[in-house]
């Protein structure tokens, strides 16, 4: 017998402890990541968990089950790994350089170092890649009970997710609306419906959002067979068009009680396509904020922007829309 679906989780806490500390936050990071992606920068700057704590956060860093220092259980799903040196490049550090795979990759310029391999921050970066369960379905349940299960040993708290993670905080706040009170998004799972390049260009998330079911009313149906969607035009030729809910859209339940923000870089392979997702997020009832970094005045930031150049000019950014929630 096998224990199956448990989480490293280191917390890290302000010394001295403030008077009226803020919420904890949680930070779940995103595919091949684990939860050292937020400690430090891969060429050694302070990360986004030194930032928090500065304010008065107590921080939660996790792998996610069957990831870095959680127990990997081999009787399901599969091993799944990142991909090459170049791919990752092409991706995430050197994306002004790998053929304009998106109209604004070109705008990348704030990886540090020449995001190839054997630059040093490179290679540190692609060092920290680890394996990952490659069934969705199995990933998405458990991460949502596993950090569902966190956040009731925290209580109170806010959710950090990059990516691959923003179905499973949806999921988490779905289940736990009354304990996460605020959920920032870092360039989150999707868009609505379906998977984009890179990563593929096939049909996903039937419940919008995510994989298995979150709270709808009208229902959504077991297996969300009462969502019928329609495509919705590009605002522009640099932008992917959408998928969204026919009207009138089905409203979510336990989502709607918890405020989010949206966070996307200006070159990143989500820049095309996060307003779709900060678009279905207003039609379901969710009260959201974008910050479109690009169009706020931060620019050149890839896919990976908590690690970049100018990490704490973002950090900031999410920083004033916690203290506002």
């Amino acid at each position: 017998m096998a224990m199956i679906g448990q989480i490293y989780v280191e917390k890290l806490s302000p010394k001295p402890t403030p008077a009226n500390p803020p919420l904890p936050i949680i930070f779940i990071a995103g595919m091949a990541q684990t939860g050292t992606n937020f400690l430090d920068t891969p060429d050694g700057r302070p990360g986004w968990a030194s930032y928090f704590i500065s304010k008065g956060h107590t921080v939660y860093l996790s792998d996610q089950p069957e990831r870095g220092r959680s127990f990997w259980f081999s009787g399901q799903g599969s091993m799944g790994y990142i991909g090459s040196p170049n791919s990752v490049s092409d991706i995430f550090t050197d994306v002004a350089n790998n053929g304009n795979q998106w109209p604004q990759a070109k705008l990348h310029t704030q990886w540090p170092g020449t995001g190839r391999i054997g630059d040093s921050t490179f290679d540190a970066f692609y060092r920290s890649q680890v394996q990952f369960q490659t069934d969705n379905l199995i990933s998405e349940e458990q991460n949502a009970q596993a950090y569902s299960a966190l956040v009731d040993l925290v209580g109170d708290c806010y959710i950090i997710s990059h990516s691959q993670a923003g179905a499973y905080s949806w999921r988490v706040g779905d289940m736990r609306p009354d304990l996460v009170k605020g959920i920032v998004q870092l360039e989150p799972s999707g868009p609505p419906f379906t998977f984009r390049p890179p990563f593929g260009n096939d049909p996903a998330f039937a419940f919008g959002l995510t994989d298995l079911a979150i709270g709808y009313e009208p229902s959504a149906g077991k297996n969300a067979e009462n969502i019928e969607t329609t495509i919705e035009s590009a605002i522009d030729a640099d932008h992917d068009e959408c998928i969204m809910q026919k009207s009138p859209a089905k409203q979510v339940t336990n989502l709607a009680k918890i405020p989010e923000l949206v966070v996307t870089g200006e070159a990143s392979f989500h820049a095309p396509y996060d307003y779709c997702t900060v678009k279905y997020l207003k039609q379901v009832g969710v009260d959201v904020e974008y910050a479109d970094l690009g169009k706020e005045g931060i620019h050149g930031n890839g896919h990976m922007f908590f690690m970049e150049k100018n990490n704490l000019e973002i950090a900031d950014r999410v920083y004033k829309w916690l203290k506002k929630h």
